[in-house]
């Protein structure tokens, strides 16, 4: 529970003084031995904790997604695997899975959006990091369009939805091979790009390297990178962008 809708709670009568003040008075953590739960990251960031589910043992990422949907009413994780999702649903019905991004969540509905970010890719083997970010993007709370199959080896495709890219308040660019889909679209938007580069060609992309090699040196400007295969990393940035480009409109309304 965020710490307005503990004041709202209040106001309306529907949780006492005391109630709050001990919520308050809360560590910003929930211990569980094996977690420390960062139950006030998002008083703290505007973004709550999310699960990273790769490697976690399968008692744990249960209970941490108890404990997360019982504190929040969601709960968002990256890089889990189609068994965790049947062992997590076997507790908690309402989780979904995404087979593409990989992603395992329970998310409020009605979930207000707002904004706009533009994920691209240069191929459709991207897709998988593209979604990841994108998916994050949602469900932070900013609205998403995707354009996907759009690298530089068929320019005209890119070309063809200039204006949406360009009406974003970001852009995410995906591309594995020689990774120069960010370099591009760096030349022709006013917004910030968001670089990620995949693990995605033959051998002499080394697992992404390339394409992370190709995105840092990139000539045009207002190009930041992330790590390789980082669609959440991307993501989030992105939404913080995009938050700041509403603030702005918001101001200038």
């Amino acid at each position: 529970m965020e710490a307005r809708e503990v004041l709202e709670q209040v106001k309306s009568g529907a949780l006492s003084v005391e109630e709050a003040e001990k919520y308050f008075r809360r560590q910003p953590y929930e211990e569980m031995g094996y977690a420390k739960l960062d139950t006030h990251r998002e008083i703290r960031s505007g973004f709550p904790e999310v699960v990273f589910c790769s490697g976690k043992p399968d008692e744990y990422l249960v209970n941490i997604y108890r404990k997360m949907y019982e504190e929040n009413g969601e709960v968002f994780g990256t890089r889990a695997e189609s068994r965790q999702y049947e062992l997590v649903r076997a507790v908690l019905p309402k989780v979904t899975y995404d087979e593409v991004s990989h992603i395992l969540k329970i998310e409020k509905s009605g979930k207000k959006r707002q904004g706009k970010i533009a994920v691209c890719t240069a191929g459709t083997a991207d897709i998988p990091v593209a979604e990841e970010a994108a998916q994050t993007a949602e469900y932070f709370g900013a609205n998403v369009e995707r354009i996907y199959d759009v690298g530089v080896s068929g320019l005209h495709r890119l070309l063809s939805r200039l204006d949406v890219i360009q009406s974003a308040n970001c852009v995410v660019a995906v591309a594995g091979m020689e990774g120069a889909l960010a370099s591009v679209i760096g030349g022709l938007v006013s917004r910030p790009v968001i670089a990620v580069p995949t693990s995605i060609g033959y051998g002499a992309s080394m697992h992404g390297l390339s394409a992370l090699l190709t995105m840092i040196n990139s000539c045009a400007n207002g190009i930041a990178v992330v790590n390789i295969d980082n669609g959440y990393g991307a993501g989030y940035i992105a939404t913080q962008i995009n938050r700041l480009g509403i603030r702005e409109e918001s101001r200038q309304a």
